[in-house]
């Protein structure tokens, strides 16, 4: 927000005009992938400052809405004492804000929404109750608490873990099993809503800003899950990109249908398509390793205009025996023992969504679910229609997807350069060379000319 209003707008309270600005600066906050709290200071009738939280996009642990405004009004009177103002905001101030506020020699603070895990004006503890403190201010809180609390509410219901009940005829690995992961500091969220998923709760990483110039769209193999992207998400993340990455349902953190017979390729393309429209993400480049090229390569050919780079990882239509011609027309056979024994970090990572077979029908489908390799409209999309960038890695050794099946899908993409091979790095190579993948990625992929279009 960069203009605020001489006076306050005509309500009923005086404390409410001002809890409603703090508001929609939350909502703001909220459009770019903010925890929606927003914070204003007011002095003599007039607002002076307003912001909203600002800890994902500027990396920041202490831009907290609190703090920009206090920063803003500082610089507003020319003074870090702020004596004579009062602050809104429309949740309880933590304790390093309410620091800031005691030292900021605020005369009162005005809060909406109660926050009982870590307010530091009443709830978890009262800073600005300590007698001792050479500076007392006046705090008044439950100023429109009930909208403050619902755009919380609002903000977080699709994110949070355990949003969506287990449907009965399926499985839902314990969190236990994800606990102390190397190297996978990010929150998952949850979306349950998609008609595709039937109530079913698809798990998903999505990290970076909004509107940053490249969203990674990382879709895995099996075994494998989203935190097979951890290392190419960094070195992403660190080049101001956004990463996404679902756990494909039967998978990670997803939920698992207990029957083979619920996963065809079809219902997990569908699944994606609406995932990604949902998101309405766009300048995507689409990462795919393994398994995933069956169900991935179908989203560009169905909505074109949200994709401009592909970057395929030991992948492609099908494996190896479907893309020499073998076997047409029959499932594709993945032993997943002939697998390469991974580090045993990365083999228990592998492990970590599977603690019995019940939990494995998906596993058990992937035959079916690889057998994409003969569908004739989506070969002639990537031969004839596909126009962004692509880069193809081919990890070896690999008895899936190694150079046989990588060279039949540059056959396939239009305007696909060979593909580049890494020897040691094997099939799982966004594990084992992840960071020098996610470079190769940034310089032949993400030029500024690929990207000038939305």
């Amino acid at each position: 927000m960069n203009k605020f209003p001489e006076a306050a707008p005509a309500e009923t309270s005086e404390d409410a005009r001002w809890m409603r600005l703090a508001l929609q600066a939350a909502h703001e906050a909220a459009a770019r992938g903010e925890v929606p709290v927003g914070a204003v200071v007011v002095k003599d009738g007039r607002c002076i400052a307003a912001a909203g939280n600002a800890c994902v996009g500027a990396h920041d642990p202490s831009a907290h809405a609190e703090i920009a405004a206090l920063r803003q009004a500082a610089r507003a009177l020319g003074n870090y004492r702020l004596q004579g103002c009062t602050l809104y905001v429309t949740l309880e101030p933590c304790a390093m804000c309410a620091g800031a506020m005691l030292h900021a020699r605020l005369a009162r603070v005005v809060f909406g929404a109660a926050d009982p895990k870590t307010g530091a004006a009443g709830s978890l503890l009262n800073l600005f109750a300590q007698p001792a403190l050479n500076h007392q201010t006046q705090v008044t809180g439950g100023v429109l608490a009930g909208e403050c609390a619902a755009a919380l509410h609002g903000f977080f219901r699709p994110r949070r873990i355990n949003a969506a009940p287990l449907r009965q005829d399926a499985l839902r690995t314990p969190p236990a099993r994800f606990a102390h992961l190397p190297d996978d500091p990010w929150p998952r969220h949850a979306e349950s809503g998609l008609p595709a998923l039937g109530g079913l709760r698809l798990s998903y990483m999505d990290e970076g800003p909004r509107d940053a110039p490249i969203t990674w769209l990382c879709l895995h193999g099996a075994p494998a899950w989203s935190h097979l992207w951890r290392h190419m998400a960094a070195q992403w993340l660190a080049a101001g990109c956004r990463v996404i990455a679902p756990d494909l349902i039967g998978f990670g953190r997803s939920d698992k249908p207990k029957k083979e017979s619920a996963h065809t390729l079809a219902w997990h393309r569908q699944i994606l398509i609406e995932w990604v429209r949902q998101l309405d993400v766009r300048r995507v480049a689409l990462a795919l390793h393994g398994t995933a090229g069956a169900a991935g390569l179908a989203l560009p050919a169905a909505e074109p205009q949200r994709y401009a780079a592909l970057l395929a990882i030991n992948t492609g239509f099908a494996p190896a025996a479907q893309a020499s011609g073998a076997g047409q027309g029959a499932p594709a056979r993945l032993p997943l023992s002939r697998l390469p024994r991974l580090p045993a970090d990365e083999q228990a990572a592998c492990e970590a969504p599977f603690p019995d077979s019940g939990h494995r029908a998906a596993l058990r489908a992937l035959p079916r679910l690889a057998d994409g390799g003969h569908e004739p409209d989506l070969r002639a999309f990537w031969q004839n229609r596909w126009q962004g960038a692509s880069l193809l890695i081919c990890g070896m050794p690999d008895v899936f997807y190694g150079p046989a099946a990588m060279s039949a899908l540059q056959a396939a993409v239009r305007g696909a350069p060979p593909p580049l091979p890494l020897p040691g790095a094997g099939h799982f190579s966004c594990a084992t060379a992840g960071r020098e993948i996610a470079q190769l990625a940034l310089a032949r992929l993400a030029q500024p000319a690929q990207w000038a279009k939305d």
